[in-house]
Order: structure tokens, then sequence, then C-alpha cells
């Protein structure tokens, strides 16, 4: 009998839930998974989470003893959630969990360490070594150089909004642990700034930049690991199997599940070192210029900030309602 795509996927890329439903999780059975502000608000409204929601509002209460009001209590709160919807995925999962920090410190570097090291405490206050846990972080210089930070640390850090090789190689140069350059994204920006409508898997602008990403971090053995991410098609995860790690969303696994044929290993470490890629060298003043010269990776961070700040607005609205009615 044929087997699936995502079994014959698991077999050459490590596979990741993007999504913060339990249930979810415990059906694809992927190594890591990864959560953010929109994930969360999406679980947080499901009946079989009230409990957990009205818990992490309770707890914020005491916790924060009046200060701050009731946005210090539901700033808190998410803070609190964000780490239970963690400690249950980790309860399913063999690797480790993506917890983001809030999108508006993505410029500031004292306000994202402050925030990753809390979120940690708390993980560990629960009994969860640091190891299993990757902060997310956007990939703006002052994010990079606060997972620099970090990474010295012992906290390990997951980039997020990356777009551009100028942001790929800071990263790599600051010894993070993954980044997520987001594919689908990419692909949008060029289909909205080009008018053309479809791309072939293996000529999406998305596929493309993670495949030159890849190859560059394996010709010049940097350790930081390459997770595609924000998918819009099964063609684009299939012609990036090999990647290091690719995450998914609950519909997009169950497309690959239903899937059967030959699955090509696309991405080789080892045939990227013997290809000739120029080195890129990399400070604060060439990734500035680089990044403005870049416009769809200009766009496309500004955009994912705006959108990351938004969803933890909404976030924070859903639970003072929760609050209220407590």
């Amino acid at each position: 009998m044929a087997r699936n795509f995502l079994d014959q996927l698991k077999d050459v890329t490590v596979v990741v839930s993007d999504t913060g439903d339990i249930n979810s999780i415990e059906k694809f059975k992927p190594r890591d998974a990864t959560t953010n502000p929109s994930l969360i608000a999406a679980a947080a409204a499901m009946p079989a989470y009230a409990k957990l929601v009205d818990d992490a509002l309770v707890w914020a209460r005491k916790e924060t003893k009046g200060e701050g009001g009731e946005q210090g209590v539901v700033k808190r709160a998410i803070d609190r959630l964000s780490v239970e919807f963690g400690l249950k995925i980790l309860e399913i999962v063999p690797g480790r969990v993506s917890t983001e920090v809030d999108a508006r410190l993505s410029y500031d570097v004292e306000g994202s360490l402050a925030k990753a090291r809390s979120l940690i405490a708390m993980y560990e206050g629960a009994g969860i070594k640091k190891e299993r846990i990757l902060i997310k972080l956007a990939a703006s210089w002052e994010g990079i150089c606060a997972a620099e930070t970090l990474e010295k640390e012992g906290i390990h850090c997951n980039l997020t909004l990356l777009f551009g090789m100028h942001q790929a190689v800071a990263c790599a140069d600051a010894k993070v642990t993954l980044i997520s350059p987001f594919v689908g994204r990419i692909l949008d920006w060029f289909k909205k700034s080009t008018g053309k409508e479809s791309y072939a898997p293996a000529e999406d602008p998305g596929v493309k930049n993670v495949t030159e990403i890849f190859n560059y971090y394996k010709k010049y053995d940097h350790k930081t690991e390459v997770m595609g991410a924000s998918f819009r098609n099964m063609g684009e995860i299939t012609e990036l199997a090999g990647c290091d790690l690719l995450t998914i969303a609950p519909s997009l696994l169950a497309e690959l599940e239903k899937a059967t044929g030959e699955l090509p290993k696309k991405l080789d470490a080892a045939k990227a070192k013997a290809m000739d890629i120029p080195k890129i060298t990399m400070d604060e003043a060439a990734f500035r210029k680089a990044h403005e010269a870049d416009r769809m990776a200009n766009d496309k961070l500004d955009e994912g900030v705006k959108g990351f700040t938004k969803a933890i607005e909404g976030l924070e609205k859903q639970l003072a309602e929760r609050l209220a009615a407590l």
C-alpha cells in the first residue's frame, strides 16, 4: 500500500503543528508545535478551553494585586494562557513548543528580553526545562539582538516574520536556534505586486526564498534550523521536503495525509555544501540598508508586526470581556 505524503514528509523533515488546538495536535502527532495570539484567541473561544481561560484570569488577578487595573490583569493572563496552552501541548508532543513575545515589543530589545525571561520563568515554575521552549520574536534588528542575548543565556529562540536573506544571515550570525521564513506571505506579496494569479510550486517565490536560505545555511555550516511556515497550498510544502522543519496548519496536514504517491526529497544539505554561494557579511548598517532595499521584506515585516499586534489586542479584548463576567 502506498504511503501518504505526511508519513513520507516525516521521514525527511520534522513536522510541526501550527495550531493552538490540542485535538489537532493529538490527531497529527507532530514532533513540535507553535502558537501565536491568533491561534490562542481561536482556541480560547472554544468551550473546551473555557476553564483554562478563567483560571488564567483568576491567577492573573491575584498575581497583579490590582496593579495596572484591568489592563494589567489581562496582559498577565495572556502570558499565563500562552504558557498553559504550551504546557498542554508539551504533554502531547515529544519536542518543543514556540511561545510568542508580544508583537508590540518587536522594536524594543529590553522589553523583549524581559518578556522572554518572564515566560521562561513561568515554564520552569511548572517544571518544564527551557530546552523544550522556543521564544518567538519578530526578525527585526531589535528582535535579532534580543535573541542573541537570550541564546547566550540558554534560552532558545524562533525568529518569525522572516522574509529576506539579510534577516536570515543576521539570525545565523546571532546563533539563534531556529528561523521561520513565511512562505505563503511571500507568495501573497508577489501575487499582489505582479498581478500574477498563480505560480508552479517550484517557481513559488516563497519556496525559492526558503530554498536559498536553507542552501546558504548548509553551505556555511550554520547551526540555525530553517522552519518553513505560513503555507498557502500543499505544493509549497512538498517542494520543501528535506527542509529542517516545516510548520503546517491542520487543514494542510489533513491534505498531506490523504495524498499518496512518491514524495521526493527536494532540499539536501550535502548538495548545498557543493554549491557556489557567496558569503554575506552582516552588521546593523548592512542589515538596515538591505532591509530598506528589499521592498517585499520591508512591507511584510511591517504588515506582520501590525497583524500580530491586532491579534493580541483582539485577545486582550476577548479576555477583558471574560474578566468582567467572572
